[in-house]
């Protein structure tokens, strides 16, 4: 049994998810700052991506990196290109994963007790100082369980991977699509193996999100 697939999900979940922890903290530590208006419109784009069919951001991202689009004319000229590489399997699980993060952190922050940002300006912290060792960890429960939500989400992407990158065993292969090919080729038995392994995964990613949850609750009762 080829566990490419395994290895290339990973790869492309662990990657997307580090991509989409930054921008999503970075996102929502902005969007809960702004006016309930501006915040609505920011939000209704944030999150797109959460409600449109796969399919159709892997469209949209096609029209944006395609070869023959100005953008990845561009890009293939210093040697990038996301169409039909595993890379590309980032970008697009990145998108797809982004509103799970930006969310559940936007939601963190706005729960946030903000007597204590005033409380270290006070004794004249700067605000990266309060933003990582008084915000942050404060907030934690929920960011984390944000990350664990968004690499399960690019774990098990399918549609827009699929439109961008693509299946090529051994390149672009992840579980989905393999499980996809497998079935289309009436190999059901490996098929059914590689559902196994994806229900394991999950399973243990509910699990740890069920665990923070729990855990964040007896923080707040304590």
């Amino acid at each position: 049994m080829d566990w490419y697939p395994l290895f290339n999900s990973l790869r492309i979940a662990a990657l997307s998810s580090i991509i989409v922890f930054f921008t999503g903290i970075a996102a929502a530590y902005y969007a809960a700052r702004l006016p309930r208006l501006l915040k609505g419109v920011l939000d209704v784009v944030l999150t797109l991506p959460l409600v449109l069919p796969p399919t159709v951001v892997g469209y949209f991202l096609l029209l944006l990196f395609g070869s023959r689009r100005p953008l990845g004319i561009a890009l293939e000229q210093i040697g990038v290109k996301f169409v039909m590489t595993w890379y590309g399997g980032v970008i697009a699980a990145s998108v797809v994963a982004f509103p799970l993060l930006y969310r559940t952190a936007r939601g963190a922050f706005e729960a946030f007790d903000q007597t204590l940002v005033q409380a270290g300006q006070t004794l004249g912290l700067s605000n990266t100082y309060i933003f990582w060792r008084i915000r942050m960890p404060a907030c934690r429960q929920g960011i984390i369980a944000g990350v664990v939500l968004a690499f399960a989400r690019a774990l098990g992407e399918y549609g827009a991977t699929s439109m961008l990158i693509g299946y090529t065993p051994g390149k672009t292969a992840t579980i989905s699509t393999t499980v996809y090919q497998l079935w289309r080729t009436g190999d059901d038995y490996h098929a059914f193996l590689w559902v196994l392994v994806n229900l394991a995964i999950s399973a243990a990613v509910l699990l740890t999100v069920n665990l923070l949850e729990r855990r964040q609750k007896e923080v707040r009762h304590a």
